[in-house]
């Protein structure tokens, strides 16, 4: 490798929103993250629901008020 064009690796530890810490390397020195394999749906297999019906309702809303019309 060239010296002097790549930047410096740390060791760091990284925080996720839930609460658990865990070890990687980096170029920051210090990482927060919102999801892990701790927490992320994908590999805990819960399901997150995401509230969609106020967008729902307000999709058909907007949309039967130009059918009257």
């Amino acid at each position: 490798m060239k010296k002097e064009i790549h930047p410096e690796v740390f060791t760091v530890k990284a925080h996720c929103a839930c609460g658990k810490d865990f070890n990687t390397i980096s170029t920051r020195k210090d990482i927060r993250v919102t999801l892990c394999s701790n927490c992320h749906p994908f590999f805990t297999g819960a399901s997150k629901f995401v509230d969609t019906a106020g967008r729902i309702e307000k999709f058909e809303k907007k949309y039967k008020k130009g059918n009257k019309a």
